[in-house]
């Protein structure tokens, strides 16, 4: 999350007013991620996130919110895209004057769509989930999100919207020589040699027969709450994931990579931590076991994940955006990661 779009206090109460969620009494930029405008935002309805899209269009969106609200609608805990109503809207009590006027005619809100425009960006609100990110977890926390993504991937075969992952093998491709030019001679070699490895792997028989259907595909720890108990120890009640606008159709095996890359990783040595990494796979097969081919492929698709990630953070950190509020990520850290797939893969037995 980050703010590049900035929107008054006048321009979120007319367009919540808009929606029929309550009046505005708090608004908050989140600095927190780096593709889209975010802002926490409490009504006397309750607690919501607005989001600006700085990248996806209003052609791609409907993917995206449309997953969530299937998901969310099968009990697994997303937040889910508001709807503008189609009728009786509470009445809120905007400010006057020239402000709240401006603030009204930059808002367009459709009853019943949950892709809306704000500031002529496209816009959306979901419902805060509660708790908090566990970025220290433990291997119950592992397990947690492994059981998870698996029900995830259950839910998801009926929806009937496709999209291709957009940060897949052909984002790869293209944006690598791009960052190029940034990089020391031997991490071109790594790279280099990691996206020619990749093309080959899904050019197999083997990649080709893995399942797959709708994927996070970005689902680190900052995008899992957790509820933490009243002393502020550690609790493995998960309580949702968010952040699905890197969704997309894709392999299950390559969703599962991404979060093993993530949550199973020591961050200093870069290594795969076997406790929790194995508690995550066991409690994902508990539900949905793995294929052969899957078992065989996962040390492929962790290389995946990394250079998924080590290109995306070169992109960002050499030729950033402007934004209001905005935290650069260490491209070298999925470097570190790709290396060590290399020396040691982690890997599922039979």
């Amino acid at each position: 999350m980050a703010v590049f779009t900035e929107v008054s206090f006048d321009e979120a109460t007319s367009f919540l007013h808009a929606l029929g969620l309550g009046q505005l009494q708090s608004l908050q930029g989140c600095a927190g991620g780096i593709e889209n405008t975010n802002y926490f935002v409490d009504t006397d309805q309750g607690e919501f996130v607005l989001t600006l899209f700085e990248r996806l269009t209003f052609e791609q969106l409907p993917f995206y919110l449309h997953l969530m609200k299937h998901l969310a609608e099968r009990g697994i805990p997303v937040p889910n895209p508001q709807a503008a109503p189609t009728a009786g809207v509470v009445a809120v009590k905007p400010r006057k004057g020239a402000a709240a006027a401006k603030a009204t005619a930059l808002t367009d809100v459709r009853p019943g769509d949950i892709l809306h425009s704000l500031k002529g960006k496209p816009a959306a609100v979901v419902n805060k989930l509660r708790g908090s990110s566990e970025l220290k977890p433990l291997a119950a926390h592992c397990a947690a999100v492994g059981e998870m993504l698996a029900r995830l991937h259950l839910a998801g075969r009926d929806f009937d919207q496709q999209q291709p992952n957009l940060r897949g093998l052909a984002w790869w491709s293209e944006t690598v020589p791009v960052v190029l030019p940034y990089l020391t001679p031997a991490q071109r070699t790594l790279i280099s040699s990691e996206l020619a490895f990749q093309h080959h792997v899904t050019a197999s028989s083997a990649y080709q027969s893995l399942p797959r259907g709708p994927v996070h595909a970005d689902l680190f720890r900052d995008n899992v709450m957790f509820n933490t108990d009243s002393a502020g120890g550690h609790s493995d009640q998960l309580t949702g994931f968010f952040d699905f606008y890197f969704a997309g159709c894709d392999t299950f095996l390559f969703d599962i990579a991404v979060c093993l890359n993530d949550w199973c990783i020591d961050f200093v040595t870069s290594e795969y931590l076997p406790d929790r990494a194995d508690a995550f796979v066991a409690a994902y097969q508990a539900v949905r076991p793995l294929s052969a081919q899957e078992r065989q492929l996962l040390p492929a698709m962790l290389r995946a994940g990394a250079l998924r990630f080590w290109t995306s953070r070169l992109w960002d950190f050499h030729l950033p955006r402007d934004a209001a509020v905005l935290k650069a990520h260490d491209p070298e850290h999925f470097e570190r990661i790709l290396r060590q797939c290399l020396r040691q893969p982690y890997s599922v037995s039979a």
